[in-house]
């Protein structure tokens, strides 16, 4: 056995060194060998990795925006309903004077006449009278 005929494959040639060395020229960018350097393929990983947390963090981004604009949305609806609530509450208050009743039953040609003599209170002093 000679050693000397064998050739040792952990040793690198000089050309294939400075071949792996060789940062990135343009040419090896436009021809796409730069993707296939090592340097490149050992970064690969950490690539895909951000690739998917910028996937998640556009589709979060997206969610949050569609639940702020329906927040907006529930708030512009909540202050018309108080709107109309407190608009609905003085009319109703309104028509339900007694000045306003009179009238209404004046103009709806309604047979009622409005009673002279006040309420009186019943005081019962029995107990068991009420029951």
């Amino acid at each position: 056995m000679s050693f000397k005929s064998q050739k040792y494959e952990d040793f690198v040639g000089l050309k294939e060194e400075s071949k792996e060395q060789s940062g990135g020229s343009l040419k090896d960018f436009i021809d796409g060998s730069i993707l296939t350097s090592n340097i490149v393929l050992k970064q690969a990983p950490l690539v895909i990795m951000f690739f998917c947390m910028s996937i998640v963090y556009i589709s979060m981004r997206n969610s949050t925006e569609t639940a702020y604009r329906y927040k907006n949305k529930l708030e512009q609806e909540v202050k018309e309903l108080k709107n109309e609530s407190i608009s609905t509450t003085a009319s109703l208050m309104f028509i339900s004077k007694r000045s306003e009743v009179v009238k209404r039953v004046e103009n709806e040609g309604i047979d009622l006449v409005e009673s002279i003599v006040p309420p009186v209170k019943i005081n019962l002093e029995e107990e068991g009278a009420c029951r």
